[in-house]
C-alpha cells in the first residue's frame, strides 16, 4: 500500500469511527413502545399482572414482532417459548450479540423490570440498521419466556432452556395442576421438542442485559449506569414445623408445643444471618402460613420460607448447612418437629471483564459516570453465563423500588442506559 493510500485508508477509517461515535438510538420512538407495553396486562389494583404464558404476554409479544416487521426486521419463537428479533427472516448462523431480558411480570408488578432490556435491544436493533453500521457479530435481541415464574413456578424458564439446563420441563405446573404444554403452544413453543432450544457451543458470542436497578444505589449516589460485576446467587429453604394443636385456654403455657412459636424465633434467626451476624449478603421469610389458623387454638403446625443470597457460593453453602443445624437443635429444645427441604440454588456467577470494559468505554464516549455494583436480584443473565460471556447494564429505580407499580426511571435515565447498550453491543 502506497503512503497516499495508506493515509486515505485511515481516514476513512477515522471518519466510520466518528460517525460511529454520533449514533443514538431513536428515544422517542423507544419510550414509545415501553408506553404501549404498559397497556397489556393492566389490573385492577394500578400494576401490571401480565404473567408468563397469559393471554397477555402473548399480545405483549406480537407488538415486539409486529414492531421488528415493520422496521423490517424477522422474528423466531424457539421450542421454549423465547421470542428473538434479528435482521433477516432467519436467526443467524453466525456467533451473535444476544441482547435483551424478558417481558413478563410479576402479580401487580411494575412497567420496566424485564421489558425495558428488550425494547432497547429491539431499539438497538432498528438503530443498527438505520445507519447500516457493521459488528464483528450479529446482534439479535430476545424476549426470555417466563423469567419471574408467577403463573408456572419454573422462574427462568426460557434462559434455561437456551443454555440447556432446564430440567424435567414436563413437570411444570401452574397452581392448579395446569400443565405448561398448552400455554407454551399457544406461544409458539413445543414441551416434546424443548432440547431443540439449546444453543450449540460457541453459537453466542456475548449477551448484554440492560435493566432496572431495582435498588437504591444508583439514584443515592446521584450515577446514571451501574456495570454490574456479578449476580448473587440465592438459596430457598421451604420449612414445616409440626408441634401440638390444643385449646388456647386450657393448655398451660410450660405445657405448649407451640409450632407457630418455634416458627417466629426461626424467622428471627433467618434474619440474623444477615442483619447481626453479617454471614450473607440478606435474608428473608417472605412466606408463613400458619393451621388452624384460629384465636383460640395453640398452632399445630406452620410453614415458611427462607432466602438466602450472597455473591460467594461458598457462604451460601456454610449458611444453609448452619440454618439446618441451629434450626433442628432448636426444635429439639422447644419440644417440636421440624423438616427443612431446600426447594432451590442458583449459584452466584461474575460477569465477563471484557463487557464490564465495553460498558465503561461505551459510557465514557458519552459522557455518562458509571459505578461498578454487584446485583442483589437474579436475572437470565445469570443462567447464559453458564454457556457465554455476560455483562450487564443498570439505569437508577426511583426511591428503589421494584416489583410494584410505583416502579419508575425517568426517561432520560431510560435513553441514557440504552445509548450505553448500543456501544457496548458495537465493542463485543
Amino acid at each position: 500500500m502506497s503512503f497516499l493510500s495508506a493515509v486515505e485508508s485511515a481516514r476513512s477509517v477515522a471518519i466510520f469511527d466518528s460517525n460511529r461515535s454520533a449514533v443514538r438510538v431513536n428515544g422517542t420512538r423507544m419510550l414509545a413502545d415501553l408506553d404501549k407495553l404498559a397497556t397489556y396486562g393492566v389490573d385492577s389494583e394500578g400494576g401490571l399482572s401480565r404473567l408468563g404464558f397469559t393471554s397477555a404476554e402473548d399480545s405483549a409479544r406480537a407488538f415486539l414482532r409486529d414492531a421488528a416487521a415493520r422496521a423490517g426486521l424477522g422474528s423466531t419463537v424457539d421450542q421454549a417459548g423465547n421470542l428473538f428479533l434479528h435482521q433477516g427472516k432467519t436467526l443467524p448462523d453466525d456467533p451473535v450479540v444476544l441482547m435483551g431480558s424478558h417481558v413478563d411480570t410479576v402479580r401487580r408488578g411494575g412497567r420496566f423490570d424485564g421489558t425495558y432490556g428488550v425494547v432497547a435491544g429491539l431499539e438497538v436493533l432498528r438503530t443498527l440498521a438505520e445507519h447500516d453500521l457493521p459488528m464483528r457479530n450479529a446482534p439479535v435481541a430476545v424476549a426470555f419466556s417466563n423469567e419471574e415464574g408467577a403463573l408456572f413456578p419454573y422462574p427462568f424458564w426460557g434462559s434455561l432452556a437456551v443454555s440447556g439446563q432446564l430440567d424435567a420441563p414436563e413437570a411444570a405446573v401452574d397452581r392448579t395442576g395446569r400443565s405448561i404444554r398448552e400455554p407454551l403452544a399457544r406461544a409458539g413453543g413445543d414441551l416434546d421438542a424443548i432440547g431443540e432450544a439449546v444453543w450449540p457451543p460457541g453459537m453466542m458470542a456475548a449477551y448484554l442485559e440492560l435493566h432496572i436497578e431495582q435498588g437504591p444505589v444508583l439514584e443515592s449516589r446521584g450515577i446514571p449506569i451501574g456495570v454490574v460485576t456479578g449476580i448473587v446467587g440465592r438459596t430457598i429453604m421451604e420449612f414445616e414445623v409440626r408441634g401440638k394443636q390444643n385449646h388456647a385456654g386450657t393448655t398451660p403455657m410450660d405445657q405448649r408445643r407451640d409450632a407457630l412459636v418455634a416458627a417466629a424465633k426461626l424467622v428471627l434467626r433467618v434474619e440474623a444471618l444477615s442483619a447481626e451476624r453479617k454471614l450473607c449478603a440478606v435474608s428473608t421469610v417472605g412466606d408463613l402460613a400458619v393451621e388452624p389458623g384460629q384465636a383460640n387454638v395453640v398452632p399445630g403446625r406452620a410453614r415458611l420460607t427462607a432466602e438466602i443470597r450472597d455473591l460467594d457460593a461458598t457462604r451460601l453453602e456454610v449458611v444453609e448447612a448452619l440454618l439446618r443445624e441451629e434450626t433442628t437443635r432448636s426444635a429439639r429444645d422447644a419440644g417440636v418437629d421440624v423438616t427443612c427441604v431446600t426447594t432451590m440454588r442458583s449459584a452466584p456467577v461474575r460477569t465477563a471483564t471484557a463487557l464490564q470494559t465495553a460498558i465503561e468505554e461505551a459510557a465514557a464516549d458519552l459522557a455518562l459516570p458509571v459505578v461498578a455494583m454487584p446485583s442483589g436480584a437474579g436475572h437470565d443473565a445469570q443462567m447464559i453465563a453458564a454457556v457465554a460471556p455476560v455483562g450487564m447494564i443498570f439505569v437508577p429505580s426511583r426511591d428503589g423500588i421494584s416489583h410494584a407499580p410505583e416502579e419508575h426511571t425517568a426517561p432520560g435515565q431510560l435513553v441514557a442506559g440504552a445509548n450505553v447498550l448500543l456501544h457496548a453491543a458495537l465493542r463485543a
